[in-house]
């Protein structure tokens, strides 16, 4: 019985991650080889796809050295994958391995971008759309491919008051930042974490499990 729920477990998570990342790149090479660089199409006026591409992590943020970053990322999903086995084996929360499996999903999936888009697809730009290449001819190295966000949320555009120090009559926009599925598993599932599984987070270690 035991044997069957961490089979479950195993297959729930491998089914997540797999999930996940498959919509996650059908949807970024759907926009990358079909709109040209900052091209914006308006589904809502709070919703639009806005294609373009990042160095760093979720949300367009670029932190440090774009091949140490993509290293970093490589082994912090290493890790995550590995302590996943391990909550399997340990028949933990089915939430909770779900959770921890959308984390994992999506930052495998922006990982995925940083390691074979520079060399399957050509570079993109403004004036044309960017189509697949030979392999290992793009428009980057192993590791250093851009990661393709698209969804952006402009739930509020206004202006700032004049009165307002420094800020006063710039533009002012909420939510500005452009992200992609993937991000959208990692935020999901960190909160999920954050909300209902506390007790989980708090026990964590790194042991290897008898």
């Amino acid at each position: 019985m035991a044997t069957n729920l961490k089979m479950k477990r195993g297959w729930m998570a491998a089914l997540i991650v797999t999930a996940i990342l498959l919509i996650d790149q059908i949807i970024k090479i759907l926009v990358k080889t079909n709109m040209a660089l900052h091209e914006q199409i308006e589904i809502f006026s709070w919703f639009k796809i806005v294609f373009i591409e990042n160095n760093g992590m979720a949300y367009g943020m670029e932190i440090g050295s774009k091949l140490i970053l993509s290293i970093f990322r490589i082994i912090a999903v290493a890790i995550l994958g590995w302590y996943i086995v391990r909550q399997v084996k340990k028949n933990a929360r089915w939430g909770y391995i779900a959770c921890l499996s959308m984390v994992m999903a999506g930052a495998a999936g922006n990982i995925f971008d940083s390691m074979f888009y520079g060399l399957i697809f050509n570079a993109s730009s403004n004036y044309y759309v960017s189509y697949f290449v030979p392999f290992g001819t793009g428009y980057a190295p192993f590791l250093m491919g851009k990661v393709v966000d698209m969804f952006y949320f402009p739930l509020i555009v206004t202006t700032w008051p004049e009165w307002i120090p420094r800020v006063g009559g710039n533009p002012f926009v909420f939510f500005s930042p452009v992200f992609n599925f993937a991000d959208a598993a990692i935020s999901v599932g960190a909160v999920l974490l954050l909300l209902f599984y506390r007790k989980e987070i708090g026990e964590i270690e790194f042991r290897r499990s008898k």
